[in-house]
Formats: structure tokens, C-alpha cells, sequence
């Protein structure tokens, strides 16, 4: 697993909040570098569920010290500098940094907040890791930098979930039979509502058909459609049931 080495950081809260999104994104080994300040009950009380980032935290006087063991160094820079380096960006680097760390230590250094990390400080990488920004505004605050890395760790990672979370209600996708039924309950709601009166069944049920068609509905999402459309219906019949059981109107009386 990466080592994330924070180099100088000038305010707990960025440390903290670096902290959260190593924890969110599944990384713990954390360095801090000459800190300016480091009090671990600070740190969890701004970062909750951080206890064991924090407490197996390494401390270290230079980032010499940090990276006497580190087989893989990876800086981060918020823009190409004068000296040639071997810059990549994080997509492509993110793979990279999770075969090495495999057989070896890796170690991705973060700059203090001010001013990023020194050409002396660079030197000690192997490579330099620049995160693409809109034009004129290339630098990150520490703890999103550390976010959009550890994310692009994660994305690479074998154990990336392949699908996103469904509700808890959700039945897996819905079946061309429970498709049909709601096609035909809703053709039946829009013709008591004489919706066809001017339209075509045929032409509006294949747009819908169309329509539905491209959003995926599951088994649970269908069977509700399905009994908007019996509602409408169910409830247009009763209306004019009501109506016709009513007694008609009589007239004023003229007689005299």
C-alpha cells in the first residue's frame, strides 16, 4: 500500500481533512514531515473513524528521513517547473504506483500548502505527479490534492465496485412481461382520458415505448407506472359511473 507523506503541513485542519480522504478512498499509511502542528485528538475530532490513520502515523524531521526506505518516490507538483522532470499525470500514474508498492515501499509526497514542494524536494522523486486544472488557476488546496490522487488509486485498484449502490426497494431490472403490462396500462389510463381523441394509439405508444426504452427501468419502477396507468383509468370509470347513476336535473316548475 502507498505511503502518503506530508511535507511540512502548516494547518491541522488540511492534515485532517487529508486523513478523511485517505480513509474514504481505503489508504493508511500516513508520514508527516516536520509538521507544524500534530495533535491526533484534534485530528480524529475533525475526522471522524481516523483513530487508526492517526495513531500509526510515522513522524519524520526531513523528508530524507521519510523516504530512506521508499523504493518509489512520486512527487506532486501543481505545475511543470523550469528543470526537466519526468512529470506524468495521476490517471496514469496511479497504476504504476500500485504494481511498485506490491514489491516495495511507495511513497507519494504532498507539498506545504504555501508554496508545494521545493526543487530540493523534487529531486528526491522519481517522478512528478501533475493534476490537470482549468488555465489559470492550477493550484489545489492539499487535502483535495490528496483526494484526486487517492481516487485515482482507488479507481485503479482491483477492488473498485463495479456497479453503483440500488435502493433498497429495487427488484433487478424489470421483464419484457412486466414491461408489457405497464405499456398496456398506460395505453388504457390515456384512452379514458381520451388522450387518442386526437391522437393516434399506435403513434403515441411507440414514442412511449421509445421513451421508456433508454431509461432501464427495474421491476419495481415498472409495477408503479404500470398502476399510475390502472388508477387513471379506475378512476375516470367510476367518475362516469357517478354521472350517469345521477338523476337528471328537473326544470323550474311552470305550472300555474
Amino acid at each position: 500500500m502507498p505511503t502518503i507523506v506530508l511535507h511540512q503541513p502548516q494547518d491541522l485542519v488540511n492534515i485532517a481533512a487529508a486523513v478523511r480522504a485517505m480513509a474514504n478512498m481505503g489508504l493508511e499509511r500516513l508520514t508527516l514531515v516536520d509538521p507544524a502542528e500534530f495533535d491526533p485528538w484534534r485530528i480524529t475530532g475533525i475526522a471522524h473513524r481516523t483513530e487508526p490513520i492517526v495513531e500509526a502515523a510515522r513522524l519524520a524531521d526531513t523528508l530524507e528521513e521519510a523516504l530512506a526506505d521508499a523504493t518509489y518516490v512520486v512527487g506532486t507538483s501543481a505545475r511543470p517547473r523550469t528543470a526537466q522532470r519526468n512529470y506524468r499525470r495521476p490517471r496514469e500514474l496511479a497504476p504504476r504506483i500500485l504494481r511498485r508498492a506490491a514489491s516495495g515501499n511507495v511513497a507519494i509526497v504532498f507539498g506545504r500548502e504555501d508554496r508545494g514542494l521545493s526543487n530540493e524536494a523534487l529531486d528526491l522523486c522519481h517522478e512528478v505527479m501533475v493534476i490537470p486544472t482549468a488555465p489559470g488557476y492550477p493550484s489545489l488546496n492539499l487535502a483535495q490534492a490528496v483526494l484526486l490522487v487517492s481516487y485515482e488509486l482507488f479507481l485503479a485498484g482491483e477492488g473498485t465496485p463495479d456497479e453503483l449502490p440500488t435502493g433498497r426497494r429495487s427488484l433487478g431490472p424489470a421483464t419484457t412481461a412486466e414491461l408489457e403490462e405497464m405499456f398496456v396500462a398506460l395505453e388504457a389510463g390515456l384512452d379514458r382520458a381520451e388522450f387518442f381523441k386526437a391522437r393516434k394509439a399506435e403513434s403515441v405508444m411507440r414514442i412511449v415505448r421509445t421513451v421508456f426504452g433508454r431509461t432501464g427501468l427495474d421491476a419495481h419502477e415498472a409495477r408503479l407506472i404500470a398502476s399510475i396507468g390502472y388508477q387513471v383509468r379506475n378512476r375516470l370509470e367510476r367518475l362516469e359511473g357517478q354521472r350517469s347513476a345521477a338523476p337528471e336535473a328537473t326544470g323550474p316548475d311552470n305550472r300555474t
